[in-house]
């Protein structure tokens, strides 16, 4: 049975960093895979993610390595307190773009990434591996169009299990 999906309309970049609030506040674990067309805003949504784990450094894309590899204290966000170790997250960030041959994950030894239980693995680009890849346990599709006012939006489509999904629901998306 396929996972439960919600739709977001991003019009403002406030949108954007709000949706990331609500990804880090669900404390999710596992691969995400982001889709969507080039510049669509994945990359931006990565970010702003990242920032709201607690991130406090330069966000890169890994467009040409690859993968970003991130060690994000939580504690330290949310309490000056020094931390430990289950204080922190682990944030591998991937895309994918420019594979080509999904055999170049095994000579980075990108499945060592999917191996680690506790962390989170955001995946640009997964439809270029998805036969290597194990299922993700989101998906977050951004398309760009527009509005009724000729603005541009993004409109968003997640997947996930009705667990993250409510986490997801219950905050208003507008900053």
């Amino acid at each position: 049975m396929p996972n439960p999906t919600i739709e977001r309309r991003l019009t403002f970049e406030a949108d954007t960093q709000a949706l990331a609030q609500q990804l880090a506040s669900a404390k999710i674990t596992g691969s995400v895979w982001l889709s969507g067309d080039l510049g669509a805003g994945k990359t931006t949504l990565t970010r702003y993610w990242l920032q709201a784990l607690g991130h406090q450094g330069r966000v890169k894309s890994p467009t040409y390595t690859l993968v970003e590899p991130y060690e994000i204290s939580l504690a330290l966000k949310v309490t000056g307190e020094p931390q430990k170790d289950s204080d922190r997250i682990r944030v591998y960030h991937a895309d994918l773009y420019r594979l080509q041959d999904p055999e170049e994950l095994d000579f980075i030894g990108f499945e060592e990434y999917l191996d680690d239980k506790e962390a989170l693995i955001i995946i640009e680009w997964a439809s270029r591996a998805a036969d290597c890849l194990p299922p993700p346990v989101m998906t977050i599709d951004m398309q760009i169009g527009q509005d009724e006012q000729q603005q541009t939006v993004r409109q968003v489509t997640i997947s996930a299990s009705a667990t993250i999904l409510a986490h997801l629901s219950m905050a208003p998306l507008a900053l």
